[in-house]
């Protein structure tokens, strides 16, 4: 029985997130484990408080999860790996908990991009509050 029987990969598809999609995906296939694919499109930038705005907003967000999840679907395949297709819209963290929590997921598997103190501060540990919310391994592909 392998250590990693189900494995969440999340894609946002960034070059970060392409990169761990990748890994992901190598692990997942050498292992043979069930596989989800998480697509999160996290758009806190969105300005707030424009009501007019909002569902416009809402149509925006679900198509391009959609896209991006389409997108990593298809690259997973060509990889020979199948997956169960997850997407989302929302905050990243609370997201991938979520859905690894629901899932049992043994590892999650995600981009991440080196940045200083100044940058991991201003995005607001998002990596370190992930690893509190969840009980399974998480792997971070990191890129320079």
């Amino acid at each position: 029985m392998a250590p990693f029987d189900r494995i969440l990969l999340c894609y946002d598809g960034t070059p970060e997130g392409q990169r761990a999609l990748r890994c992901g995906a190598a692990l997942a296939r050498h292992l043979d484990a069930e596989t989800h694919l998480l697509a999160i499109l996290d758009l806190a930038w969105w300005p707030a408080g424009y009501d007019a705005f909002s569902s416009m907003k809402f149509d925006i967000d679900e198509n391009a999860a959609r896209q991006i999840l389409q997108e990593g679907i298809a690259k997973l395949q060509s990889w020979g790996v199948s997956a169960t297709a997850h997407s989302a819209v929302g905050d990243a963290t609370e997201q991938i908990s979520n859905l690894a929590n629901s899932l049992s997921a043994d590892l999650i598997v995600i981009g991440h991009r080196h940045g200083g103190f100044v940058t991991r501060w201003l995005a607001g540990g998002s990596h370190l509050a992930l690893l509190d919310r969840v009980s399974c391994g998480v792997l971070f592909e990191v890129i320079d």
